[in-house]
């Protein structure tokens, strides 16, 4: 099997494998218990709230909270804000968001918030101005990912932080679950408030994500009960996912920059774009602007959901787009934002690499993409 959908889930790293292991077995004890078996396994999820918090490059471990999922960080961020933030009702959103942060808004909007939605332009870059003339007195939020899931398009945070420390007192939450462990990122260093991760993004399981609250933001709890969390998330923890979390924010540390994995993107992006006619890359054409591991390429007046059928027959897995609704018939709503004409957004693939991909498997993807590609326009009666 071939996998180039590394941004939907990513395979789990021997190495945490084997740390989630040996939890499981050794350190079987309750985090909250006083006596031996309590501590050890206390011990495990602390020594990975340190991993986890120096990956981020946070002030504090303190800032990491622990999560079931990058969704459940992502919607306790948004709504966990307002709760604490009475009185203001103007939010601030993209509409390039995965589905965790916009359906949250379209949500909130029903409920009579304001919301404002930020354009992309046709590479899927944002308008800075639109931001700036956004913020009034009234933002109590915005939030804004670090880097999109279908384009791999990077947003510029740290700029944008600045824009609305600068011209408001609203709280700033990034989703950073796509593009956290792809790109270097150093959270303490920008004026995010709230920062949504997931580890089986970054080659760490299922099940587990995380949080970061910069020390001092007021946030209500997403969970009451006990006093886990620092009483912001109660619930006995998952330590064997927490402790495997760990292990994998350390790995991707260590494995940054991704020159390997951009190198064979480049490599196929580039050979598709040449080799297969009408096209088109979604996103800019500047690499830098992008993530290392993301290609999202249109083949005009060809079906995405059966080039990525036929693929799959072949034993190579990639997608038509997130993860979270490829199972749709609708044009991604990422693309529509851009502008891309249908006849092409309709006709997507993105393909994502990862740390387990190697150049015999881009050689085998160019080997047989123009094939399928030319066998469904014809069914389509397109040449």
């Amino acid at each position: 099997m071939i996998y180039f959908d590394n941004n939907a889930t990513t395979r789990l790293a021997p190495e945490v494998l084997d740390a989630m292991t040996s939890v499981l077995a050794e350190n079987f004890g309750n985090p909250s218990s006083a006596h031996a078996a309590g501590r050890s396994a206390k011990y495990v999820v602390e020594n990975a709230r340190d991993e986890v918090a120096g990956f981020l490059g946070a002030r504090s471990s303190d800032e990491i909270i622990f999560t079931a999922s990058g969704t459940e960080a992502d919607n306790w961020a948004i709504n966990g804000v307002l709760e604490a933030a009475a009185g203001k009702d103007h939010l601030i959103t993209t509409r390039v968001e995965h589905e965790a942060v916009r359906k949250v808004f379209e949500a909130l909007e029903r409920r009579g918030y304001l919301v404002t939605w930020l354009d992309v332009d046709e590479h899927g870059l944002l308008d800075l101005d639109a931001l700036r003339s956004s913020l009034t007195d009234q933002t109590a939020l915005v939030s804004v990912m670090l880097a999109n899931n279908e384009t791999g398009m990077i947003f510029p945070v740290g700029e944008i932080g600045q824009i609305i420390k600068e011209r408001s007192d609203a709280i700033f939450h990034v989703d950073g679950i796509n593009a956290v462990g792809k790109i270097p990122f150093d959270v303490g260093s920008t004026e995010i408030d709230l920062l949504s991760i997931a580890a089986h993004k970054f080659y760490g399981p299922k099940g587990i994500g995380a949080l970061y609250i910069r020390d001092g933001v007021r946030l209500s709890p997403v969970l009451t009960g006990g006093n886990q969390e620092r009483g912001m998330r109660a619930g006995t923890e998952a330590v064997h996912q927490i402790a495997g979390m760990g292990v994998a924010a350390r790995v991707a540390s260590a494995s940054l920059p991704l020159d390997r994995i951009q190198a064979m993107r480049d490599r196929l992006e580039t050979a598709i774009l040449d080799g297969v006619p009408r096209s088109f890359l979604n996103g800019s054409p500047d690499t830098r602007l992008r993530l290392p591991n993301t290609s999202s390429i249109s083949f005009e007046n060809a079906n995405g959901e059966m080039i990525m059928a036929r693929l799959d027959a072949h034993g190579i897995c990639v997608s038509t787009g997130s993860a979270c609704h490829s199972q749709g018939s609708a044009a991604s709503s990422v693309l529509s934002a851009m502008n891309i004409p249908y006849s092409r957004a309709m006709g997507s693939i993105r393909f994502s690499l990862g740390r387990y991909n190697t150049e015999d498997e881009v050689d085998r993807v160019l080997d047989v993409l123009p094939g399928i590609v030319a066998d469904v326009r014809a069914i389509a009666g397109e040449s």
